[in-house]
């Protein structure tokens, strides 16, 4: 009978992935239904009390008491309510929400009542939320780069403390000439850890104003900068809501750019550590692997002791690198898929060619210059990937190897 193809690796981490989630959501569920099940049930105790009372006092029907709070409701939902509060669709009201709606936030404070509100909606947010999510992947392509340079200067500095680094080295052109740097790449473990630092201080910070301005204690102002700048947007909490505030212009401006930063930092921030959950799947799987199938791996370790250079072990690594130059022979490839022993001029060949992609993506990574990404001729245009986890995988040096 015909064997059924393994699953490859990216299928395989796509459903262990899925699998996760799905295990993930249930736990979180799990815990939300009985952090907050009770206290629910407590609230409507309560209300349907008050319900009673109100009806009794007064003399008032429940149903004719119900139909009046459905209209209330309704009033509530159109934005209306008992205090004064800022117009929502004037000028600054309408920005606010049409930032909320390209950045996916989506509070809905605010909702289009009429038709050609809601049909326009459709059209703008289709283009809006689309070019938001390319700034949102320019700016971590920038801030990657920013860390990257200023990473690599120290680095340098650290090089020339150990004197691995000559004294005149200066950036530029130089560095293909220097062993030390070759290959080097910002650590996606750094780039977390500062992302991280900086996300919790903007939050703080932005945390701080809100508590002053809005009048809501720290942790509700906490919550409601991680539920808006990670655009969750539940709408519970919403800035910038009164009719007037002390200093009104600077507030809104404050909010602004507190909201643009925390969104933009956020953004980067689960990129980073999407990121570093592949690399734990990646190692799951080839934990899985390791245990599942123990003829394959049997055979691998007969392999290895028959050859000394196995183009398994010693070019996976750098494949990215050899697929670029795309000149391979018949033979070659035959060697490649067969396991056979390669030979050193083919060795040296294909280390020469993965100096220079790692020399080459080491400048323009770390110094900014605008980089021209070699692609295997044999492949298409979306095979090194797309959007904000392929540009983490060109930047960051962990990634390479689960590629």
């Amino acid at each position: 009978r015909r064997r059924l193809a393994p699953l490859n690796e990216d299928n395989g981490r796509f459903l262990l992935l899925a699998a996760l989630i799905a295990a993930y959501l249930s736990a979180g569920a799990t815990v939300f239904s009985a952090l907050e099940s009770p206290s629910e049930a407590a609230a409507q105790l309560r209300w349907n009390r008050t319900l009673h009372n109100f009806s009794r006092i007064f003399n008032i029907s429940l149903p004719e008491l119900r139909a009046f709070l459905r209209s209330y409701e309704a009033a509530m939902a159109a934005g209306i309510r008992v205090d004064a509060l800022r117009p929502r669709w004037d000028f600054p009201g309408a920005f606010y929400f049409v930032g909320t709606v390209v950045s996916t936030i989506g509070f809905g404070m605010t909702t289009p009542a009429t038709v050609a509100g809601k049909v326009f909606l459709i059209v703008y947010g289709l283009f809006g939320c689309a070019g938001t999510i390319l700034f949102f992947n320019l700016f971590l392509e920038r801030i990657i780069s920013l860390l990257a340079f200023i990473m690599k200067a120290c680095y340098e500095r650290q090089l020339r403390r150990s004197g691995l680094l000559p004294p005149n080295f200066r950036r530029g052109p130089a560095v293909s000439g220097v062993g030390s740097l070759v290959g080097w790449k910002p650590s996606v473990y750094h780039v977390l850890l500062i992302l991280g630092i900086f996300a919790i201080t903007l939050s703080c910070c932005a945390s701080a104003m809100y508590t002053a301005v809005e009048g809501w204690n720290y942790v509700d102002s906490l919550y409601y900068c991680f539920v808006t700048f990670s655009t969750i947007g539940f709408g519970d909490l919403v800035s910038s809501q009164n009719a007037a505030y002390q200093h009104q212009g600077l507030y809104r401006f404050g909010n602004f750019i507190f909201i643009l930063m925390g969104v933009c930092c956020i953004y980067s921030l689960f990129n980073v550590i999407s990121i570093v959950i592949k690399q734990v799947l990646n190692w799951v799987l080839k934990k899985f692997e390791c245990r599942c199938c123990p003829k394959c791996h049997k055979s691998s370790t007969r392999l290895s002791r028959r050859n000394a250079i196995t183009p398994g072990a010693r070019l996976r690594r750098h494949n990215v690198a050899v697929d670029a130059d795309g000149q391979y022979d018949s033979d070659t490839e035959g060697r490649r898929l067969s396991g056979e022993m390669i030979s050193m001029r083919e060795l040296t060949a294909s280390n020469k060619v993965s100096l220079a992609i790692l020399q080459k993506q080491l400048s323009e990574t770390a110094n900014g210059y605008p980089r021209n990404v070699c692609i295997n001729t044999r492949q298409n245009g979306f095979s090194g990937g797309v959007g904000a986890l392929a540009i983490m995988n060109n930047r960051l040096a962990e990634t390479s190897d689960s590629r």
